[in-house]
């Protein structure tokens, strides 16, 4: 298939696009402003991905990110013909709970940014529903190795610390707080496989995620990894926090997804390669 892909240069769009032409697709790199109308009547599918994603910057501007997530999907629909269309969503949708998180667990987002992605799944639902496009969903939880640079993400922020890149993080709370982690390319592959799955007048939604680990089991991995211990300043919890958000992701599971690369000490590791510092020639030969 020929795909428009937006976000393609980004962290999980440059691993999509690799994903796509290993299995023989034509991933064409969409450098259109989301804010403009498309035409789209020379590809056979979309994989949205460009959106703004600082969960905490939402809170304090929250209106960019109706505007490009809502606004930016809309647009896209607006250009659809019949085609198939592929939504890069967070599990930040969902009710935070301690059980693990299904589908059809309860959306309650608890920031404007997932808010913003809740409203632009429903818009895909509903066009999907009209039998305008086939859609597909996948709520994407915590992503990571494969050489990320944001360092606001905790495996990363652990292992440049431990590269010595950032002076040291700061956890708040207990290091108890549990996330689901999956490596970057193995959220690729499940773009591959939603795609190949994905047929005109259907909907569906698919769990991304792999491995749950608290901060803690960050921290220790890291150090096993590296041989180095993050440099970590304590802060009291904040108020409200998720103490857990875990998926279920036996339904992208049985389309053939298997996460190939998320254990955690791999996910580390694969971080760790791409981001440690090169050693230098010895000055003093």
């Amino acid at each position: 298939m020929r795909v428009l892909v937006t976000g393609a240069t980004g962290y999980v769009g440059r691993a999509v696009v690799r994903e796509l032409q290993v299995h023989g697709h034509e991933p064409v790199l969409s450098r259109q402003r989301l804010s403009e109308p498309f035409e789209l009547d020379d590809v056979d599918a979309v994989v949205h991905l460009a959106a703004v994603a600082r969960v905490r910057e939402s809170f304090l501007d929250p209106l960019p990110y109706y505007e490009t997530n809502v606004g930016g999907t809309l647009n896209l629909l607006k250009a659809l013909k019949g085609q198939r269309f592929l939504l890069a969503s967070t599990g930040t949708v969902y009710r935070p709970s301690d059980a693990v998180l299904t589908e059809d667990s309860v959306r309650e987002p608890s920031s404007p940014y997932a808010a913003s992605k809740a409203a632009a799944e429903d818009l895909v639902a509903w066009a999907a529903r009209s039998g305008q496009i086939g859609a597909t969903t996948l709520r994407l939880f915590n992503v990571a190795g494969g050489g990320d640079t944001d360092t606001t993400r905790v495996i990363t922020r652990a292992v440049a610390c431990a590269a010595g890149t950032v002076p040291g993080m700061e956890v708040y709370g207990d290091g108890g707080a549990v996330r689901d982690f999956v490596h970057v390319r193995d959220v690729a592959a499940a773009f591959v496989v939603a795609l190949e799955a994905c047929s005109v007048g259907t909907s569906s939604v698919y769990n991304v995620g792999a491995t749950a680990a608290s901060v803690r089991d960050v921290l220790d991995a890291v150090a096993e990894v590296t041989g180095r211990t993050v440099d970590v300043t304590w802060k009291p919890a904040v108020p409200g926090e998720i103490r857990s958000l875990r998926a279920d992701a036996s339904r992208l599971r049985a389309l053939g997804w298997e996460p190939r690369s998320s254990a955690l000490t791999e996910i580390v590791r694969d971080q760790w390669l791409a981001s440690a510092p090169v050693p230098g020639p010895d000055p003093s030969r």
